[in-house]
């Protein structure tokens, strides 16, 4: 069945998702098997972490904002890194995501390899801390449930300058009524 969970696609957070790891994120899902799990990065979530304090090898190849980004709740110990690269070359040290082609670009970037072997092959990094992870099933019964909005990526979403305008910037460009869901207030309660 196709549901759309594929890698390669967002996981916009409808208004009624109140857990507060993932109120109003953007998750880019970078694996899904259908016996297996499903792994994201919330895109929208940069902290005040510069990434020469956790990779300084890594921290001239930096899109901005040149921090480290929560990429969810799980392992915030671990960081893992995704890349835009140019051309139909699949450098070492980088995996595509595969799934959606219109992110067919992007993808994951083994932080243990040297970046100076990567430097010339990237147009765009940015670092995660932790990540987003669902078992098997627990994210078609949040997608069921209303928590998510699946929907098509764009190269550029997971190096947005001003991240956290990315929700409102992704409901917006869908049009219809998930265009009216992006002028949802912060807090109903307050309207």
């Amino acid at each position: 069945m196709d549901d759309g969970i594929i890698a390669g696609r967002l996981l916009v957070a409808t208004p009624q998702l109140a857990d507060p790891n993932f109120r109003r994120s953007v998750v880019l899902l970078v694996e899904h098997e259908e016996d297996g799990g499903t792994l994201g990065v919330v895109l929208n979530r940069p902290t005040e972490v510069p990434v020469d304090q956790i990779l300084p090898p890594w921290s001239e190849l930096v899109t901005g904002p040149s921090v480290v980004f929560q990429g969810g709740p799980v392992a915030l110990d671990s960081a893992l890194a995704l890349a835009h690269v140019p051309g139909t070359d699949e450098p070492l040290g980088w995996r595509a995501l595969g799934g959606s082609p219109a992110v067919a670009r992007v993808g994951l970037v083994d932080l243990d390899a040297p970046p100076e072997l990567l430097a010339t092959e990237l147009t765009k990094l940015r670092v995660f801390a932790g990540y987003a992870g669902w078992g098997i099933g627990q994210l078609r019964s949040e997608v069921d449930e209303g928590a998510w909005y699946v929907l098509p990526a764009e190269p550029g979403d997971a190096f947005m300058d001003d991240p956290e305008r990315l929700w409102h910037d992704v409901l917006r460009r869908q049009g219809g009524d998930l265009a009216f869901v992006a002028t949802f207030p912060e807090d109903p309660s307050l309207n």
